[in-house]
């Protein structure tokens, strides 16, 4: 046992107001209740257990607000209003805390602080946390894996349950609360997605939720602040949980606050015990159910803004008036100030809990151990040969990764077969509680089938994030509905702290292919997307020409780290047009030659696409017949196109920095007259338009509409034979 001392703590730095002695503190506050080579406490129902978990929550409120308002900005409400229940988690030993809710970032990053994480980014007193909050290399306004400690990113709603899920799968013994906010509860993808993974994965049940259920969302009242107590439990009972353990603050209310949502910080000292060990209770509860099989919610009903600057909507975010210096703020950090000897017990808990500062112990903290790959089957297809359908070339492939690496996940919303990658399915079998070899599925499976994109994304990317193998595949029109929490992941790839897989996806059924369907399948738009994050440094989208390619560049893919790969290819039978060398060099370059035909003037045909190919050929045919010379080129991956200065590369974790050089960028895009052409967006072209001296124009995807053939859309779309013979001859003068 440690005993506290009165001196004032040298973290302490910064602290503006510190309390006077608190009632109970020389009976409960002697010594840290965590002990010396502990990493919980020995039980919720010690009075100075219980004691030092009020005093933990204050601590976190206390920061949360005098954080915020150093910068009068950030998000102090939401957090304030369950700080018991993070306090509670952390002194039974869980640290594993992640969140779906991203204005809970003060709250965290006061956490962190006081368990000694935020050291390792030369954070240590006070001071120097408001310093650095909501500054550039600092402490950023969401959550994000940079900050030692925290296990995932939060920023958009609807992703949190992902990380939370993800981590769970991988680590069956660790369990992993998160917080959700009910502002953000009427969202339906957090349910459904609770719902497919718990029916995939019934054993899994070490990801706990915590329904912050506060009454109030970012800027009125939360969509279920109506609802009972019954009515809340039953919705969690009628969508699969079995255990919901529930704590309202109003059953220890002794101050006859009005409303059906209560602020425990006005209670009498003695009721705000109560209601202390009432959550420390529940939460040991939540947490053994959790890790012993039971689909478990923790809800805990307390008012949004408890104990902070403001209560309701009004105490969710900070505006310029809020500063350290305006009466309400004052107000509320002297009200909850605590003295010298509490900080130093909370810091010596905190350090204590869970074996250590979260920065050297959460499962985030240390490269998750993957099998050996070895070297994959690829099969090289004669050049010439056969038309062959690139997505099963790859699905072969991908089975033989989950063969070999039993963590390894594919996710598909649309199913598998429909994209031309039904091997998959054979080899890895779909995750479903029927089995039938019909239709590939089994119990122990690992194709993630749920009907939703934001699910597939989610748990895919998650599981990258967390250390794992993954492949999201998704038609392309439908893939924008997950891209937020691929876009968020990929994010915090780049500046995550450790190596970890790359996100890799397949995107299929291209719109060229989709003639039949119509417009609502004929969404290459997202390619846009990409085009976008090219610049972040660490994504890059894969255009592979051919069979032969695609085996390539995935075999590539598994090789990388930290980064977000795109592969889109079509689901058709298709001329093999490249060597497997060839794509080699494709991948370094970021295209490769597939033809030259020499003529007086040379017209250059810069092709993003695989499909779009024909109509190219068709072309040069035809500029050949009038003495015109050509070079087609595949544009394989275009990142690698941009000049250095036009992407974020030097400032990514496991940083990628080849670039084609100027010389080698006029040997392969030189000529009279440049064409870029893709059955996609303009936007994929950009890098080389931007470096091309040469006359030149695009050719690229407009809209849809319903045709017969993909000849027919191209047609509709500018993107012809005859179009681009014209045009090459208009440029050549």
């Amino acid at each position: 046992m440690t005993a506290v001392s009165a001196k004032v703590p040298a973290f302490c730095e910064g602290i503006q107001y510190f309390g006077e002695d608190l009632p109970g503190l020389r009976e409960y506050g002697q010594e840290a209740a965590i002990a010396e080579g502990q990493t919980a406490i020995a039980s919720p129902q010690d009075p100075a257990a219980v004691y030092q978990t009020l005093l933990y929550a204050d601590a976190l409120r206390y920061l949360t607000v005098q954080v915020c308002a150093s910068k009068a900005s950030g998000h102090p409400g939401g957090f304030a209003s369950q700080a018991e229940t993070y306090a509670a988690m952390v002194m039974l030993g869980h640290k594993n805390i992640l969140t779906e809710v991203g204005h809970h970032a003060p709250g965290f990053y006061s956490a962190m602080f006081l368990d000694r994480s935020l050291e390792d980014m030369g954070i240590t007193t006070v001071q120097e946390l408001r310093d650095r909050f909501r500054e550039k290399h600092g402490l950023l306004g969401h959550l994000s894996g940079f900050i030692p400690g925290i296990l995932a990113p939060a920023g958009p709603l609807g992703q949190g349950q992902h990380f939370a899920m993800g981590a769970a799968l991988l680590h069956r013994n660790t369990l992993f609360p998160f917080t959700v906010g009910d502002g953000g509860l009427g969202e339906p993808y957090i349910m459904s997605s609770f719902m497919h993974f718990h029916t995939a994965y019934p054993s899994v049940t070490n990801f706990l939720p915590v329904l912050v259920w506060n009454g109030y969302s970012q800027e009125h009242h939360s969509m279920v602040s109506l609802k009972t107590n019954e009515e809340m439990t039953a919705y969690w009972q009628g969508n699969g949980f079995e255990e919901v353990v529930l704590i309202d603050a109003k059953d220890f209310d002794d101050q006859n606050q009005p409303g059906d949502y209560v602020d425990s910080t006005a209670f009498s000292f003695e009721k705000r015990l109560a209601f202390t060990q009432a959550v420390l209770e529940a939460s040991d509860q939540a947490a053994r159910s959790a890790l012993g099989g039971k689909l478990t919610v923790l809800i805990i009903k307390q008012l949004k803004g408890a104990g902070v600057h403001a209560r309701g909507a009004k105490s969710h975010n900070l505006y310029p008036k809020d500063t350290l210096d305006a009466p309400h703020i004052v107000e509320a950090l002297k009200t909850r100030a605590l003295p010298s000897v509490a900080w130093e017990l909370v810091r010596t808990n905190c350090e204590r809990a869970g074996g250590g500062p979260s920065a050297k112990t959460a499962v985030t903290e240390f490269e998750y151990p993957l099998a050996d790959l070895g070297t994959l089957p690829l099969e090289e297809y004669e050049v010439g040969g056969e038309p062959k359908i690139s997505t099963t070339a790859m699905g072969r492939l991908v089975g033989e990764v989950g063969t070999r690496d039993r963590t390894f996940l594919v996710t598909n919303a649309d199913g598998n077969e429909a994209s031309g990658i039904g091997n998959i399915n054979q080899a890895l079998k779909i995750i479903h509680p029927t089995t039938d070899d019909l239709y590939n599925q089994a119990p122990n499976g690992q194709v993630y089938e749920p009907l939703s994109e934001d699910a597939c994304a989610g748990l895919a990317a998650a599981l990258c994030l967390m250390g794992a193998r993954t492949l999201w595949c998704s038609y392309e029109s439908f893939a924008i509905n997950g891209l937020p929490i691929w876009q968020t992941v990929t994010q915090a790839m780049a500046e995550l702290r450790r190596p970890t897989p790359s996100t890799i996806t397949l995107f299929t059924a291209g719109a060229l292919e989709q003639g039949r369907n119509g417009w609502t399948h004929q969404r290459p738009e997202i390619e846009a997307y990409f085009a976008a994050m090219m610049r972040n440094g660490n994504v890059f989208p894969m255009f592979p020409p051919d069979a032969n390619s695609i085996q390539v560049c995935y075999d590539w893919a598994l090789t990388t780290k930290n980064k977000g790969i795109v592969i889109t290819a079509s689901k058709s039978p298709l001329p093999i047009r490249t060597t497997f060398e060839q794509t080699r060099q494709g991948l370094q370059d970021g295209a490769v030659v597939l033809q030259e035909t020499p003529g007086e003037k040379s017209v250059v045909f810069a092709v993003v696409g695989d499909m779009v190919l024909k109509p190219v050929y068709a072309a040069a045919e035809a500029l050949q017949a009038q003495g015109i010379g050509s070079r087609i080129v595949s544009v394989i991956n275009p990142r690698r196109l941009y000049r250095s200065s036009d992407v974020a590369w030097d400032i990514c974790s496991e940083p990628d920095g080849d670039f084609l050089s100027d010389a080698k960028f006029a040997e392969m895009f030189g000529g009279d007259v440049l064409l870029g052409v893709t059955g996609g967006v303009a936007s994929m072209l950009e890098p080389i338009m931007l470096r091309s001296t040469s006359q030149r124009d695009t050719f690229a995807w407009k809209r849809g509409e319903t045709t017969a053939t993909a000849d027919m859309l191209l047609e509709l779309n500018g993107i012809t034979t005859d179009a681009m013979v014209k045009r090459a001859i208009a440029l050549l003068g």
